[in-house]
């Protein structure tokens, strides 16, 4: 059984919902998808009996803060069990730019002493539009997001023979519309409800409403769309809510809102 555990699901600014990260889980390996902004991203892991010792292969899709600072307390934590308890290397999967950010932040950030440790046990593969990866067992193929300014890479992948589309954390551009299609899942941002998208100006952010997101792939035979990176006023009633409106703008593929530390089962 392959599954995605959902160590947040919130966007940059959010004080209820972690910051959007998660783990694709297949034959007991570990692939990390973006870090969140902080050092909750270990106790999450902790949570969920993940060791960082478990985990080889981390993906980061853009250098936002939301997205690659927990990845910093995370490299604080792994540079001092390199050749103890932790064995092999460290795979960092991103673009060009994601790695220099990453590399200029725990220049800064991380104690000397532990830079060597660091750039001998990790290994950074940059990624770029076209690039075809085997990732713990499962094949994976990089695009453009094509969102003018945050260099957001995306990917594809089939797990147990289902297809798996990661769009980040930026509405979906048309010139990738062709990817959705027949879609066994996507995953898109949904930054807030429609009602409050004068509230929140998400389309100035590169974001979408629940709305938006499902007016425009309603057509695409998506069979679970899975909404994440939203802001916190819902809380506990934004599964709820974004549900509903999924439904009144006549969206009739399965829609799945999961909750911080919710696992989805592919």
């Amino acid at each position: 059984m392959s599954k995605l555990i959902m160590l947040g699901t919130g966007c940059g600014f959010n004080d209820f919902f972690y910051n959007t990260c998660f783990v694709i889980n297949h034959n007991k390996k570990n692939f990390l998808i973006d870090a969140g902004g902080g050092q909750k991203i270990y106790y999450r892991l902790q949570d969920k009996n993940i060791e960082l010792t478990e985990i080889h292969d981390i993906f980061i899709s853009h250098a936002h803060t939301d997205h690659i600072l927990g990845l910093i307390w995370l490299l604080k934590r792994m540079s001092r069990m390199f050749g103890k308890i932790y064995k092999g290397k460290l795979n960092i999967y991103c673009n060009q730019f994601v790695c220099d950010a990453i590399k200029s932040i725990y220049h800064y950030t991380i104690a000397k002493s532990l830079h060597e440790k660091l750039e001998k046990n990790i290994n950074f593969i940059i990624v770029k539009p076209g690039d075809k990866l085997n990732i713990i067992g499962l094949d994976f193929s990089f695009f453009d997001s094509f969102d003018e300014g945050n260099n957001l890479t995306c990917f594809e992948t089939k797990i147990d023979g289902k297809s798996l589309v990661f769009l980040g954390d930026a509405t979906c551009n048309k010139k990738n519309y062709d990817i959705l299609k027949n879609k066994d899942y996507v995953m898109h941002e949904a930054f807030c409800l429609d009602k409050d998208a004068d509230i929140y100006k998400p389309y100035e952010k590169h974001h979408s409403t629940v709305k938006s997101t499902c007016e425009s792939l309603k057509d695409f035979n998506i069979k679970n769309l899975i909404l994440y990176h939203t802001i916190d006023d819902y809380e506990d009633s934004r599964k709820e809510k974004y549900i509903n409106e999924a439904k009144m703008c006549n969206y009739t593929g399965n829609v799945i809102v999961p909750d911080d530390m919710e696992e989805v089962v592919i």
